[in-house]
């Protein structure tokens, strides 16, 4: 019994000297990645990303609120129209296009300063309106496709960039230099410029279908409002 007990002393002293002799490491928290930091490391590229960025969300929001001011309208616009028009009131009908200051209003407008001439130079004064007007419709939707497409392509150029400096680096330091270290640079550079360019290509492109989406609803009610009003222009008289 006395032999037992001196043997678990002595594993247990011999395991006091193995934890002093060797102290458990604890691990080392890798540093949190910064969005910050990764974009500086990006380069010069980031900041043109950056750029297109901001003008991206400003055409998004803007053109946003101006096709949806664009396309609403009094529902009972073109029955009035009607009214005045059956009535003799082409002064009330003009009067009333101009306060609903909307692109279906305008075309109408013009419609109704062109009556007494044929209906078809009276169709061909609406469409001309109606060209313009869907030209104000589509503002910076081009810039918004040129974002879509290009915003990519800088990503890859940061890409072949920052390759070909982490390549540099490498054959200046030598065979017998090389460290992961020298690489580390253009290698993020070449990774992170890819990802913004892809974020803000993808961005601009769901940007842009949405404003044609819209666009393509104010040209429909356009289209919808012409055909009534050349409808009432041809009714026979009664």
């Amino acid at each position: 019994m006395n032999g037992l007990m001196l043997l678990a002393q002595g594993a247990m002293s011999m395991a006091d000297s193995l934890a002093t002799a060797n102290p458990v490491l604890t691990p080392v928290s890798a540093p949190e990645m910064n969005m910050l930091d990764m974009a500086i490391k990006g380069g010069w590229i980031m900041i043109v990303l950056g750029v297109l960025s901001v003008v991206c969300f400003y055409i998004l929001f803007e053109r946003n609120y101006m096709i949806r001011k664009a396309g609403k309208e009094d529902p009972m616009f073109m029955d009035r129209i009607k009214d005045y028009i059956h009535s003799g009131e082409i002064k009330a009908a003009i009067n009333y296009c101009r306060t609903m200051n909307t692109p279906s209003a305008r075309m109408i407008e013009k419609g109704i300063s062109r009556l007494g001439r044929p209906i078809n130079d009276v169709q061909a004064a609406i469409e001309n309106v109606g060209n313009i007007e869907v030209a104000k419709l589509e503002k910076g939707l081009t810039v918004m496709a040129t974002i879509s497409g290009g915003a990519p392509m800088l990503g890859f150029l940061g890409t072949v960039t920052g390759m070909v400096r982490a390549f540099y680096e490498m054959a200046n330091a030598g065979s017998g230099n090389i460290d992961i270290t020298l690489l580390s640079g253009g290698i993020y550079e070449a990774m992170i410029t890819t990802v913004g360019g892809l974020i803000v290509g993808i961005i601009a492109m769901f940007a842009y279908n949405y404003l044609v989406m819209l666009v393509d609803r104010v040209v429909n009610k356009m289209e919808s409002r012409t055909m009534e009003f050349m409808d009432l222009l041809n009714e026979p008289t009664k």
